[in-house]
């Protein structure tokens, strides 16, 4: 992901805290029961994972047996470029049989970077997405929408009318990266609007864009995309710090928690994953599955 990079020889110099919860994550009342937990990346064909956690030798055709074997998730990101038949869809849930597996689809780009929202052209296009994957059936998780860093709040009646179509019996997530979405009046207006039809805002937590990570939860549902540095010193930092803000949320009256990890080399995502699940299973006393690493530096559980 590009966006928010920044230069290694500044990761030093960025205050990588979280901010405190916002006004809406404030309100969540304890639960008896703990959210939900889900795990994964972007992709599932990844060739630099086979000999790491995909078996050697292991045929790109099996990649996504593979990887629902190592994580409870995926951000997928696929959806993004294409409305896959449902025929296609239906084989990928297939895969997901017997377990508690998440896809999380992305809005196609025709719809949330090459339309204006309100035409019914864009309608339409919503239509035949929500049409292909409903076919994940009880293996479709939160889907969302993501906006361009050009789409700002000069266009907030064509999102806002947008955003009051689509249906409520799905966990929707919309991400925003506008800077002028994170400042007054604009934030409290978008975040008030997102909490009254129950939509996720994404959690995006990367280098060069601190106001991204803005920790309010507005839906039942959150939904956190990680981009780390490569396995850079504060990569572990951020990871801690993510750590203590999960375990408050397990305590609150959500439905599940999604957690996807990103690296500019997809090979430092299951080490970096896996010293999530442990720490988290260590203070939680969650189950999560860690990615299965065949091989592995040693550096992290020596």
């Amino acid at each position: 992901m590009e966006f928010g990079k920044v230069d290694r020889s500044l990761l030093d110099k960025i205050n990588f805290r979280l901010p405190e919860d916002g006004y809406f994550a404030r309100q969540l009342k304890p639960a008896p029961e703990r959210p939900k937990v889900y795990i994964g990346s972007e992709r599932w064909g990844r060739k630099e994972w086979v000999g790491l956690i995909y078996p050697a030798k292991t045929k790109e055709s099996d990649f996504l047996e593979q990887y629902i074997k190592n994580f409870s998730g995926i951000e997928l990101n696929t959806t993004h470029y294409q409305v896959y038949a449902p025929a296609t869809i239906r084989k990928w849930a297939e895969k997901a049989a017997g377990t508690d597996f998440r896809f999380c689809p992305k809005f196609p780009q025709s719809i949330s970077h090459y339309s204006d929202l309100a035409s019914q052209k864009a309608l339409i296009e919503t239509d035949r997405f929500f049409q292909s994957i409903i076919h994940f059936e009880e293996h479709l998780g939160p889907l969302f929408l993501q906006l361009s860093e050009r789409y700002g709040p000069a266009k907030k009646h064509a999102l806002y009318s947008y955003l009051k179509t689509l249906p409520r019996d799905l966990d929707i997530m919309l991400e925003i990266r506008h800077p002028d979405w994170y400042s007054e009046p604009h934030r409290s207006e978008l975040f008030a609007l997102l909490h009254e039809l129950s939509i996720g805002l994404v959690i995006t937590d990367v280098s060069g864009r601190r106001d991204c990570a803005h920790m309010e939860i507005t839906a039942p549902v959150t939904l956190i995309r990680f981009v780390g540095n490569a396995l850079h010193s504060t990569d572990y930092q951020r990871i801690d710090d993510w750590v203590e803000r999960i375990h408050s949320w397990l305590q609150k009256d959500l439905k599940a928690i999604h957690f996807y990890l990103h690296q500019p080399d997809a090979t430092y995502v299951p080490e970096l994953m896996t010293y999530l699940v442990k720490q988290l299973n260590q203070i939680d006393g969650l189950q999560l599955q860690a990615p299965r690493l065949i091989e592995t530096t040693g550096s992290l559980f020596d």
